[in-house]
C-alpha cells in the first residue's frame, strides 16, 4: 500500500530531473503516493508546475529561496502569482530566511519572505518555510504578517523542542527530513518525541540530506522518505504503518483541503 507522502523533494533539481521517471518509479516501489516539488527560483518553480502537470503523483509549490531573495522584483512576484494559481500548485515556497549563508542581504530576505506570506494569504495557500539560523526571525515575521489561513510547515526542521512547540502553537506543521537519522545531539529526537503526531510531516529535501545508511554515498531521492518514517517510528516507539498513515493524512490535510 502506498501510504508515504514526501512533502518536500526537489525533482526540479538536475540531479533528479535527468532521471525523473526512474526516480518516480523508485518512489512508487518504496510506497510513496505523493510528492510536493517546491520551486526555489522562477525557473525551478515553472519546472515544478510542468512536472506536476505530467505526473499525477507530483504537486508543485512555487517560490524564491532566501538565497535568491535579492532577485524578487515586481515582475518575478507577478510570475509567481500566476504560477501559484495553476491547478497543480498547492503551496507557496520554499521561502523564508537563511542567516547561515546570507547569500542575499538580510533586509532583502525579510522583504521577500513578507511578500511570499502575503501571496499565500491572498491565494489561501499554505506556506513552506526555510529556516537556517533564523527561526525566531521567521516566526516573528510570520506572526507580524499573520499566519496564512491555510497554514504552513517549517520544512527540514532543525530547531529544538521548545521552538517546535512555538511553531505548533502558531498553527504550523513540522517537517522532518533525513537529518533525523544522523542527529548526534538528540535535538531532533526530542522534537520527534514531543510534537503531536497530527503536526508532523516527513520529507527528503532530495537531492540533499541523504539519510543513513546512504549518507555521503549517493544523492537523496523520494524513495528514501521511507527511512525517515522508519526512524520516527523507532523514536516514538510505534509501528511504521502508523507513522506513514498519519504523516500522509497530515500532508493531505495541509496541501489539499481548503
Amino acid at each position: 500500500m502506498n501510504d508515504l507522502f514526501d512533502s518536500h523533494a526537489h525533482l526540479n533539481d538536475h540531479r533528479l530531473y535527468k532521471n525523473l521517471e526512474g526516480v518516480l518509479e523508485h518512489a512508487y516501489e518504496a510506497g510513496v503516493s505523493r510528492i510536493i516539488c517546491p520551486g526555489y527560483d522562477i525557473e525551478s518553480s515553472k519546472l515544478a508546475v510542468e512536472i506536476a502537470q505530467k505526473y499525477e503523483m507530483v504537486w508543485a509549490a512555487v517560490g524564491i529561496h532566501p538565497h535568491d531573495a535579492k532577485l524578487l522584483n515586481d515582475d518575478a512576484l507577478n510570475e509567481l502569482k500566476s504560477l501559484a494559481q495553476h491547478k497543480r500548485t498547492v503551496a507557496i515556497g520554499e521561502t523564508g530566511l537563511d542567516f547561515y549563508r546570507n547569500l542575499s542581504p538580510r533586509e532583502a530576505q525579510e522583504e521577500s519572505f513578507r511578500k511570499h506570506i502575503r501571496l499565500a494569504k491572498e491565494l489561501s495557500l499554505p506556506i513552506i518555510v526555510h529556516d537556517r539560523d533564523s527561526g525566531k526571525e521567521c516566526l516573528r515575521i510570520l506572526v507580524d504578517e499573520g499566519i496564512p489561513s491555510a497554514g504552513g510547515v517549517f520544512h527540514c526542521f532543525s530547531q529544538n523542542a521548545d521552538f517546535a512547540r512555538g511553531i505548533i502553537d502558531a498553527g504550523l506543521h513540522i517537517g522532518i527530513a533525513g537529518t533525523v537519522t544522523f542527529d548526534k545531539s538528540g535535538k531532533l529526537k526530542s522534537v520527534v518525541e514531543s510534537v503531536p503526531l497530527n503536526r508532523l510531516l516527513i520529507e527528503t529535501d532530495a537531492p540533499y540530506l541523504t539519510p543513513e545508511p546512504f549518507r555521503g554515498r549517493r544523492n537523496n531521492e523520494p524513495a528514501m522518505v521511507k527511512l525517515v518514517a522508519e526512524k520516527i517510528a523507532e523514536i516514538r516507539k510505534t509501528d511504521f504503518a502508523q507513522i506513514a498513515k498519519a504523516t500522509r493524512e497530515n500532508a493531505e490535510r495541509l496541501f489539499f483541503k481548503r
